[in-house]
């Protein structure tokens, strides 16, 4: 399977999934963005069409020394400070199509220990 076909598998399994999952004013929606270099999340109200909090590891600071998980780790950690900070305490995990496996569930992890439920 080349790139292009892993590319478009992924953006079909992400319209399928946006499909049901939106952000609203009272939960939004913590959306994840994984590059081969960063990793990137936003909390979004998409009945607004607001960006609230978003945090990546192409800020300065923010990437651990280390591995790719952790690394995804303090960005979920990030963003669910930056959220909490918004007022921000319940959203909806968007996966954006990847497995829940790896840097995803790691960031997924960090920001329910910062204080995010979902």
């Amino acid at each position: 399977m080349t790139n292009q076909d892993h590319a478009k598998a992924r953006q079909h399994r992400h319209r399928r999934v946006r499909k049901r999952v939106t952000g609203t004013t009272e939960r939004p929606r913590l959306c994840v963005y994984r590059s081969l270099r960063h990793v990137y999340a936003q909390v979004v109200d998409d009945s607004q069409g607001h960006t609230l909090a978003s945090a990546s590891t192409a800020e300065g600071g923010i990437a651990a020394k280390g591995s790719n998980r952790e690394s995804a780790a303090a960005v979920g950690k990030a963003v669910a400070e930056r959220a909490v900070a918004a007022g921000l305490r319940r959203v909806v995990f968007d996966r954006g199509g990847y497995l829940y496996h790896g840097r995803v569930q790691a960031l997924a992890d960090a920001a329910r220990e910062a204080g995010l439920e979902f």
